[in-house]
């Protein structure tokens, strides 16, 4: 296979260092995947700012709106504020957000058309959005230059006793996205002319399997969530002090996320193992002022901490002054919050449902599944008693946390990604070869 450095167009609408979630996520697979091709990156006018006093000598090119999108775009933000449940906000968001994307896109294919059916790249790479429901209509010009997808991720559902549900059973509108997935012109084809998919769970591959009926080796598990190598290096193991135990949840405060269930466990524990707990609780959101008061209804002001919202790179001091990562989180399809902690020597406490529990192994923590809100609760109290009455067990865990990390950096993932960009190129030539004999 051949060694030269590749030419990809890496199209990443979301790439910006500065804001979490998806932009983040497109930037960090841009930086580690452009220390290793010569990319260019195409990516939202919206990211010029910030790439630009980063990366002021890269080959990026910006795409911009008009003004009509511009309005648009703002009307979205307004109608998302004011929609109060995150079970509703989301896959809102996804739909009425498809004509900016669709913008977007439409640009990049008028732009890089020509130069894609020249061949001036060996690979079309498109990152960014992460959800699975839109079509990259860029698939047109990659007739013989292969096309990658993703990591592509999402869709999980709400276990059937999350309260959330009660509400989505008459506002549901996961009913609107399916449509919208089937009618939209050129979704099927996109996944069917990729050369490769990357898939950032279980759950997501094999729902996309069903919905699409294309090959099995088409799919790839990569998950789209990283953390850099220097992250790993700085994990610590030996966290106790002064005979206290520290356990950590970081997220956002929405009901989703089960802090409340972390509340309600610790207040659980054994007397002599609560006495020596305290819980770190870091993120904000709309639960909590709800939150706090249900700490002051069990009496456990003295145990749970509020930090509130935290610049990311502040979190790792958080990280290494825990001894347990707790994260009853019940939907969640990537969940970095579990690799950051890992990175660190935490081991985990999770509930198994969705992406975010992928990451972890039997030797790295406790997947607790979430059968019931009771369940949930009392196995979560269970487990960091398990944990916390076994230092051996601990060590052990936190130390196979750290390795299984390591798995999971940008830089494993970009070198990954490059030796599916060059099988594609390879066979993508096979086949060229193939049908010219025909």
């Amino acid at each position: 296979m051949s060694s030269k450095r590749l030419k990809v167009l890496l199209i990443v609408e979301h790439c910006n260092p500065e804001w979490a979630s998806t932009p983040l996520i497109g930037y960090n697979f841009f930086k580690a995947i452009s220390q290793l091709v010569d990319a260019t990156l195409v990516t939202h006018e919206r990211n010029r700012e910030v790439l630009e006093k980063i990366k002021p000598s890269e080959n990026i090119i910006y795409i911009s709106e008009s003004n009509f999108t511009k309005k648009y775009y703002r009307l979205i933000e307004s109608i998302s504020s004011i929609i109060p449940k995150e079970a509703l906000r989301r896959p809102l968001d996804v739909v009425i957000s498809y004509p900016i994307f669709a913008e977007f896109i439409n640009q990049v294919c008028d732009k890089f058309r020509g130069q894609i059916e020249a061949g001036d790249y060996d690979i079309v790479h498109v990152i960014t959005p992460v959800h699975t429901r839109y079509p990259i209509k860029i698939f047109k010009a990659c007739k013989h230059t292969p096309f990658i997808l993703g990591p592509v991720n999402g869709g999980v559902p709400f276990p059937e006793w999350f309260e959330e549900v009660a509400i989505k059973k008459y506002l549901d509108i996961s009913f609107l996205i399916e449509f919208v997935r089937l009618i939209t012109p050129g979704y099927k084809e996109t996944y069917q002319q990729a050369g490769k998919i990357l898939v950032g769970s279980a759950f997501t591959l094999n729902k996309l399997k069903n919905i699409l009926k294309i090959p099995e080796d088409k799919f790839e598990l990569l998950a789209e969530n990283g953390i850099s190598e220097v992250s790993v290096n700085e994990g610590k193991k030996i966290r106790s002090k002064n005979g206290h135990f520290n356990l950590l949840f970081v997220g956002r405060l929405v009901a989703f996320k089960c802090a409340d269930i972390l509340i309600e466990a610790v207040s659980r524990l054994k007397g002599a193992i609560k006495s020596k707990v305290i819980v770190t609780i870091v993120g904000d959101g709309s639960e909590r002022s709800k939150l706090e008061k249900r700490v002051q209804d069990l009496d456990l002001g003295n145990i749970v901490k509020f930090v509130g919202w935290v610049l990311p790179e502040q979190t790792i001091n958080y990280y290494n002054q825990a001894d347990i990562f707790c994260f009853p989180s019940v939907r969640e399809s990537g969940g970095a919050v579990a690799l950051e902690a890992m990175a660190c020597g935490l081991p985990c406490i999770v509930a198994n449902n969705g992406g975010l529990s992928e990451y972890l192994t039997e030797e790295t923590g406790f997947k607790i599944e979430p059968l019931s809100r009771e369940y949930l609760t009392q196995e979560l109290t269970n487990k960091i008693e398990i944990m916390l009455e076994n230092e051996q067990l601990r060590e052990s865990m936190s130390a196979k946390a750290i390795e299984r990390a390591k798995e999971f950096t940008w830089e494993s993932k970009a070198r990954r990604i490059v030796k599916i960009y060059r099988e594609n190129i390879e066979r993508n030539s096979f086949e060229s070869k193939t049908d010219n004999l025909v």
